[in-house]
This record gives structure tokens, C-alpha cells and sequence, in this order.
């Protein structure tokens, strides 16, 4: 079975294959926080066990083979962050390391119990999908709130961003998921957005934030 070490690269080149499928060594450096070196020694493992595709000077990819892999981890730490805030009770600003632990259990019964005792969810908390057993999952087509018109009216169905920071800033501004919103006016100057949502009127929001909500329009 694959070691913590390898996981989580796997599950960085998942991450940086959503970007692009094409990967250099030194972004994959960066998403794991290691010397280019380090990768270096690493994406070699990684070629002998098939998981993914290197010659010396160009951009790495994942195999199938390795697209599946770092899919299910993604999936058992999707499943985690959902079983902790459903079942537990947990923050969904709290979630994220808790998960990254549990992610590296090894036991398709665990998670498949937990799969079942959660009612089978496509997201999780921060709306993002969960991969299936297979690793396939469907991508949604969200706009982010910044591409929204004046006047309309979107719910907020996922994040660009869950970092610690920007979620406990939502807990402030008491912007759950699933949030109905509308935009009442566009700042020209800055690119802040006027909104209301639930009981709160004209509420602004900034141009970087507007481009971290994801939305769909009601």
C-alpha cells in the first residue's frame, strides 16, 4: 500500500491536475512544500509504481492508474470532513486536518460505512465533489458571484477557497452554503459587490471574496 508520503503527493498532483493536466516538478514542489530535489526523488517512485508519466526536462502527468489512486484519497478525506461536521458536529472550518489523518486509513470498509451512514453525499461540507468508488465524480458548472448581473439571484452551492481564515470570515458574515442570494449593485471602482441575503440588507462584499463564492443561479 502506498506510505502517507506518497499519498499526499499523489493527492497534490490531483489537486494541480485539475488545473492542468500537464504538471512541472517545481509546481508540484510547491503544492507539497519540498525542495525541487525532493520532488524530484519522488516522482521517480512514482514512475516505477506506473502512477505517473516522466522524462527528465518535461512536464510530468498522472497515469490512469495513478488518477485513480489519488482520487480515492481525495474521496476518503472528502468523506471524512463530511462525517465529522454531519455526524460530529465538527465546524466546517475545524474539518480539514482531522481529515487529512483519516485519509490515510486503509479500510474500503470504513469508508464505505461511512458513506452509507451519511446517506451517500455528493459534496462535502465546503462543496466540493466527492469522487465515487471508481474516482469518477461530476464536475457542477458554477459561476463564481463576481460573474453574477445586478439583480439576480444565486445560492451559494460551494467554495473556490476553504482555507481556515476565509471560512471562519463566512462564519462571521453567516454565509452557509445553500445561502440565497441577490446582487444589488457593482462598485466600478473596486469591484465590490452589494448583496442581501436571509435578513441582512446590503451587505458588501469584495471583489476577492466574490470570486471565492461559488454559485448557481435560482
Amino acid at each position: 500500500m502506498p506510505t502517507q508520503t506518497i499519498e499526499n503527493y499523489l493527492k497534490a498532483l490531483y489537486h494541480l491536475h485539475q488545473k492542468n493536466e500537464e504538471i512541472s516538478l517545481s509546481d508540484l514542489g510547491k503544492e507539497v512544500t519540498v525542495s525541487k530535489p525532493t520532488a524530484n526523488g519522488m516522482v521517480k517512485r512514482l514512475k516505477t509504481k506506473g502512477w505517473i508519466e516522466y522524462e527528465k526536462y518535461k512536464p510530468l502527468r498522472l497515469t490512469d492508474k495513478g488518477l485513480k489512486l489519488a482520487s480515492i484519497i481525495i474521496r476518503k478525506h472528502r468523506l471524512s470532513e463530511m462525517f465529522l461536521t454531519h455526524i460530529m458536529h465538527f465546524g466546517w472550518e475545524e474539518v480539514h486536518d482531522i481529515a487529512e489523518d483519516l485519509e490515510h486509513i486503509h479500510s474500503e470498509k470504513f469508508f464505505d460505512r461511512m458513506d452509507e451512514l451519511l446517506g451517500f453525499p455528493s459534496t462535502d461540507p465546503h462543496g466540493s465533489p466527492i469522487p465515487d468508488k471508481d474516482g469518477n465524480f461530476v464536475k457542477p458548472d458554477y459561476k463564481r458571484l463576481s460573474q453574477i448581473t445586478v439583480g439576480k439571484k444565486v445560492s451559494l452551492k460551494a467554495l473556490k477557497s476553504s482555507s481556515t481564515d476565509f471560512l471562519l470570515f463566512l462564519n462571521k458574515k453567516e454565509l452557509p452554503l445553500g445561502t440565497k442570494i441577490t446582487v444589488n449593485q457593482k462598485e466600478d471602482f473596486d469591484k465590490s459587490i452589494v448583496v442581501s441575503y436571509d435578513k441582512k440588507k446590503n451587505v458588501v462584499l469584495s471583489e476577492s471574496v466574490c470570486n471565492r463564492l461559488l454559485v448557481e443561479e435560482s
